[in-house]
């Protein structure tokens, strides 16, 4: 009954995918708020040890703070996508605040990397039919996901996050890791050993990694063919 209704809120308001219908073995694992270093990093060390490409929904701010790492992860083959400018909540309070924070960071993220994203990701997942075509509109395809766990924006232990994540996941699913907090960075030690966990107990499983563009099919950037 859970997972029937995780299903259905997300498209009440119009398709923002949380899992796509695979029947194969395979999982996205995604990334919001960052980059946030070092921790940021450490994940982007992890997975290209794996061979793990990954999505990371990254806030405008914080790729101020840290270009390079946003740049490192385009390099590296991970695909980066808007979770808006600032990641604060009274910008859906105020009418066209938060399609400003939408524009300057895809603004942003296309001066810093040459690429204009395809993928977003709205703050805490917010979702009304105004918003959802103001970023369709923008050509950007919102994206929800699977949390890996309740309390991992709270660095509640690894090995119980990694567990829970585990648990959750089944073939289709976007899973939604946090490497920064509201776009304010913040402690991640607890994400990064849950993601390490996560990975290899995914990978006995016989699940395959992909990116969120290659799992829905669609375009990872505005400019990709």
């Amino acid at each position: 009954m859970a997972d029937e209704q995780e299903r259905r809120a997300p498209q009440v308001f119009g398709r923002y995918p949380y899992r796509a219908a695979r029947a194969e073995r395979v999982v996205a694992l995604t990334f919001d708020d960052g980059p946030n270093e070092p921790y940021t990093s450490e994940i982007a060390d992890f997975l290209d040890e794996q061979g793990v490409r990954a999505t990371f929904f990254q806030v405008g701010a914080c790729v101020r703070r840290h270009p390079e790492t946003t740049a490192r992860l385009l390099a590296a083959g991970h695909v980066v996508g808007n979770h808006s400018m600032t990641h604060r909540f009274t910008t859906y309070l105020k009418p066209g605040a938060f399609r400003r924070e939408i524009d300057e960071n895809q603004r942003l993220l296309r001066d810093h990397l040459g690429r204009t994203p395809a993928l977003t990701r709205t703050p805490w997942l917010w979702r009304q039919p105004a918003l959802l075509r103001m970023l369709r509109r923008r050509g950007l395809q919102p994206v929800s996901g699977v949390f890996c766990h309740p309390l991992e924006v709270f660095q509640r232990d690894g090995t119980a996050i990694a567990r829970w994540a585990v648990a959750r996941t089944k073939p289709g699913t976007m899973l939604i890791f946090h490497d920064g907090f509201d776009g304010r960075g913040g402690h991640r030690a607890e994400t990064v050993k849950a993601v390490r966990l996560t990975v290899r107990a995914l990978r006995a499983q016989g699940y395959r990694f992909v990116t969120v563009d290659e799992l829905l099919g669609v375009p990872a950037y505005a400019d990709q063919p």
